[in-house]
């Protein structure tokens, strides 16, 4: 929801006559920015009254106020204000006001009880917080607002004002270069991409396409301090992963289904996709590569870091990340490891089911193109309805490699490391690491590449050979647990990211591993 719909939206409430607003933002200047709007739309007559425990009452149009110190006064003489002249129209915005119904009863009730008498006046009373706790006392009396971010649209005004009012900065910059800088800052408010544009100019007087890296990297260091959130560059490209055939076309069919021609064709954007499988085929890589190749955002949703200690504090974490996701737009939002939002085992007071429940319900609902990459290694510790069409478009199981597919991924692994393939005898070491996932042919390499190193020559395919021999893979050391997720996959519940066997049955499948 944009700046006009927020504007939209409280017009709405007033004109139904609600009597109290809280509206939870960060944003404050943003804030009385559209209230005064909304204020001005609705009646230009009318006055933006506010106050905040330093300063006091202020009129916007600059009459005289009566002095107000504390929270009792401010309510006491607004009360006296609006019912003075109950025929005007003004708007009164108390700054922080939650800090004083938290900690003292009495003030929630004379909250309260100017609510009620503003019913019968033309004013209205908003409240300005950047936490949606509510007091239960104020929950049938008040309604809650979310301020969004800005949009592109807005981001893109802050810019051509601060170009045209900075005296001395030169922009090479066309009306595109212009909407790319903007587009780069969604996700940060206001006051955040006013600094990074700033910063921009300041570093070398001049705006080229240049700094729409240094825009990023500035809204990379907001979005860390989510705690929830984690912003990956698009590095990763499909010639990183070893297999996965079928799962790299259908992400290529729909590489362009973001764009304005998507639009126009009436295509919906793709909502998501569900990586099961082995630890270590690749379920991460595949990830962060979807991002790369279709040239989106990539957010990592932290589950572990959506739970807080204090009451209400997960949902409200996990409301703010997805938000932030939506602004951020097209994007590709990777929840890593799905199932650890129910590992408390219910002996959380409910919290993770309540914050999972949340999750599931956005993805089923959203309208952003947000694109969810779910993974989960242990599929037995999801419920049922988590991953069913409407929240997925497609569910993918990545299981063991196929002996080509080991080829393939031990020479990504060589070539990565500044290694010829051709210099090696990949397809002997395929043999010899049959039942490796991705993960423990990496590590393979790294362990041949250290014995080298201490020998001071370079690596040769019997290093290879013999670190393999000395691992364990997983397929053994954890035969029972693989073995019953290939069994899920052959019990039809999703589709192979890899090519099946000439049988019909499922072949040993490649992922690799994250590198």
């Amino acid at each position: 929801m944009g700046t006009v719909n927020i504007q939209d939206e409280i017009r709405l409430y007033l004109r139904a006559r609600v009597a109290l607003i809280v509206l939870v933002t960060v944003e404050e200047q943003r804030a009385l920015e559209v209230l005064d709007q909304v204020r001005r739309d609705r009646d230009p007559s009318s006055d933006l009254v506010t106050w905040d425990v330093a300063d006091g009452l202020e009129s916007a149009s600059g009459r005289q106020l009566p002095k107000a110190a504390t929270p009792p006064d401010a309510l006491a003489k607004i009360q006296e204000l609006a019912q003075k002249d109950p025929r005007r129209r003004d708007l009164y915005v108390l700054k922080d006001f939650h800090s004083f119904w938290e900690r003292d009863p009495a003030v929630r009730r004379r909250l309260r009880n100017l609510a009620h008498k503003l019913v019968f006046t033309g004013s209205s009373l908003i409240v300005t917080t950047p936490v949606r706790t509510l007091p239960v006392e104020l929950g049938d009396d008040a309604v809650v607002v979310e301020m969004p971010l800005p949009e592109a649209d807005a981001l893109r005004r802050e810019l051509d004002h601060l170009i045209d009012s900075t005296k001395g900065v030169k922009s090479t910059l066309t009306p595109a270069g212009r909407s790319r800088l903007a587009q780069a800052a969604l996700g940060l408010t206001a006051a955040q991409a006013r600094r990074a544009f700033a910063k921009a100019i300041v570093r070398d007087e001049v705006l080229d396409d240049r700094d729409i890296e240094a825009v990023l990297a500035e809204k990379k260091a907001v979005i860390r301090e989510n705690e929830a959130l984690e912003f990956y560059g698009a590095e990763e490209s499909p010639d990183d992963l070893g297999g996965l055939d079928v799962l790299k076309e259908w992400l290529r069919l729909r590489e362009r289904a973001f764009g304005d021609a998507a639009r126009e064709f009436r295509l919906p954007a793709p909502k998501g996709i569900a990586l099961i499988g082995i630890p270590g085929t690749g379920k991460s890589l595949t990830a962060k590569m979807i991002g790369g190749l279709w040239r989106l955002p990539l957010l990592r949703l932290d589950v572990g870091a959506l739970f807080g200690s204090l009451v209400g504090e997960s949902e409200e974490r996990v409301r703010r990340a997805l938000r932030l996701a939506e602004t951020v737009s097209p994007c590709v939002l990777w929840i890593d490891e799905v199932e650890k939002a129910l590992a408390s085992g219910g002996h959380d007071g409910g919290t993770s089911q309540r914050v999972f429940g949340t999750v599931l319900t956005w993805m089923q609902e959203k309208t952003a193109p947000v694109f969810v990459v779910a993974t989960a290694n242990d599929v037995s510790a999801l419920p049922p309805e988590t991953l069913r069409r409407g929240r997925f478009d497609e569910v993918f199981f990545l299981d063991l490699p196929t002996e080509e597919e080991r080829r393939e991924i031990i020479t990504v692994h060589l070539r990565k490391r500044g290694r010829k393939p051709e210099m090696f005898d990949v397809y002997q070491l395929a043999r010899d690491c049959d039942g490796f996932v991705g993960a423990e042919l990496e590590q393979v390499v790294v362990d041949a590449m250290y014995e080298a190193f201490a020998e001071e020559r370079d690596i040769t395919t019997d290093d290879i050979a013999r670190a393999a021999a000395r691992t364990v893979p997983l397929s053994k050391s954890q035969r029972e647990v693989i073995e019953d997720l290939r069994t899920w996959l052959r019990e039809g519940r999703a589709q192979s990211a890899s090519l099946t066997g000439t049988d019909g049955g499922p072949e040993q499948q490649a992922p690799v591993l994250e590198v």
